[in-house]
């Protein structure tokens, strides 16, 4: 039998959540590179002003933004309109400039899909998602964009890959036949796609069908390039965290669908050991009394990757594997990686279990542990109150942080969180000295509110160039992708 939340407290120790970041390694190797001159002494982060307003975005003083493509406005190189819904991102360096791959989280429907390009297509039934590659100049100017991945659905997150592909991963699981829209799917969905942002793999585009067929979101690979790591964003019941290992004496490398076969290697969900040795039936059950208490992770096999007939969460009997409310958002170290479970209501949880507004989590590739290093208390006026509520109030909107979705490991060392919250949608940074801080927050509007004031749009995707000079990042509902610049190494 699974422990509930009192059990769980009882018999479980608190550690400092300045002790955890620490243990965990953030900050200093990172930190190192980044130094001006090798005999620079690093300062650490430091709190970062309050942010002041902009049109688009509020930032803290010193710090600027550029938009770099926005939905419907701006124009590819075959003369189409850049897509809505960006999501994942990533940047990496190009002549002298960089280069972004960015997901587009469109479905059937959408205002400005990805258009269906040839060479580019997986499925040409859906007008939706898809990823487009922008290259910008050093100063985050907009130079061109192009589709390299179209006929997919729902592209959320993603992840890079050692060797500088993109990892796209389709938040869906619907199969070939299912009516979208005034879509016909002609293809199953639920896949992690590899996109090649400096030209075509030579191929239509291939699902990695040996990592199953799953809402994905995220997926980080281990150095060791033997195992990934995917989430999973799903809902009744909550999604699983899986790990695919690979088959004796295979490396991960580029062209991973044309390497593997479907069956290769083996995919498993998560199962979190409680003190007592049981299955800890849901994340939610580890609360902020936890913060820093490393738990032993097993895994569990999955039957049927392909989810033939059933979804792979579905696969499982309560106290078999260990489950979590929206499982958003993940980004790797050479040590583990960092994951965020980005809300869990009172709906969302089993009984004796804690409603939350986030948890920011670690798993430890070596020691085979996950530990809650960060913590978002529910708040049910949050939850409850109609969107705008903050500016009919009064309120400031930078009163209260929720939400956490994307995650980002700075070249700083500090990470990045993107919020999908109930309230203002924020970038923040997140360090053991300061927790969570504001850095922007969007000022982008979504919907206005009948009760009074403006629903802002979401942020998406947050990856600093190389370099650690600009700040990419995006505002998923219109659609718009900024290059934040300023004095970074100051404060982060």
């Amino acid at each position: 039998m699974s422990l509930d939340r009192r059990q769980l407290l009882h018999r479980s120790g608190a550690t400092g959540a300045g002790l955890v970041a620490a243990s965990l390694g953030l900050g200093s190797p990172a930190r190192a590179t980044m130094r001006s001159s090798a005999s620079a002494r690093w300062p650490g982060p430091r709190l970062f002003p309050p942010l002041v307003d902009g049109d688009l975005l509020a930032l803290p003083p010193g710090f600027s933004y550029r938009v770099v493509a926005q939905a419907g406005v701006t124009t590819m190189q075959d003369g189409a309109l850049t897509p809505d819904h960006p999501d994942g991102l990533s940047a990496l360096v190009w002549g002298r400039g960089y280069r972004l791959i960015q997901n587009h989280e469109a479905r059937p429907g959408s205002v400005q899909p990805v258009p269906l390009t040839p060479g580019t297509i997986y499925d040409g039934g859906v007008l939706g998602g898809g990823c487009t590659v922008i290259d910008v100049t050093r100063e985050g100017e907009r130079i061109s964009e192009r589709v390299v991945l179209s006929g997919t659905f729902n592209n959320c997150s993603g992840g890079r890959t050692p060797w500088g592909t993109w990892l796209s991963c389709e938040e869906t699981e619907f199969t070939a036949g299912t009516v979208v829209g005034t879509s016909i799917l002609r293809q199953d969905h639920g896949y992690v796609f590899e996109v090649f942002p400096h030209g075509p793999s030579g191929r239509s585009p291939q699902p990695i069908r040996a990592w199953g067929r799953a809402p994905r979101e995220a997926v980080v690979l281990e150095p060791s390039r033997t195992r990934a790591y995917l989430t999973e964003d799903a809902s009744t019941p909550s999604g699983l965290l899986y790990r695919w290992s690979a088959p004796t004496g295979y490396r991960l490398g580029p062209h991973i669908a044309e390497s593997l076969g479907d069956d290769d290697g083996t995919l498993a969900a998560l199962a979190l050991l409680a003190p007592d040795g049981s299955i800890l039936a849901d994340l939610s059950y580890v609360t902020s009394a936890q913060i820093g208490r490393p738990f032993k992770a097993t895994w569990k096999a999955v039957p049927d990757r392909h989810a033939t007939t059933t979804a792979l969460r579905l696969q499982f009997d309560n106290g078999e594997i260990t489950r979590g409310k929206k499982l958003e958002g993940a980004s790797g170290t050479g040590r583990g990686m960092y994951f965020t479970s980005s809300f869990a209501a009172a709906a969302d949880v089993p009984a004796n279990a804690t409603p939350h507004d986030g948890q920011l989590w670690f798993y430890d590739f070596r020691e085979q542990t996950l530990t809650l290093v960060a913590y978002f208390p529910y708040n049910a006026l949050l939850r409850s109150a109609p969107p705008g509520w903050e500016q009919s109030l009064g309120v400031s909107l930078d009163l209260a942080f929720d939400g956490p979705d994307n995650v980002h490991v700075s070249p700083y060392g500090s990470l990045i969180l993107a919020e999908d919250g109930a309230t203002a949608n924020h970038l923040l940074a997140w360090s053991r000295e300061y927790g969570a801080q504001a850095i922007a927050r969007s000022r982008v509007v979504r919907a206005q509110n009948p009760a009074g004031g403006n629903v802002y749009g979401e942020m998406t995707g947050p990856c600093f160039s190389p370099d650690g000079r600009i700040l990419f990042v995006s505002v998923q509902v219109p659609g718009y992708t900024f290059a934040i610049s300023g004095p970074w190494a100051t404060y982060l």
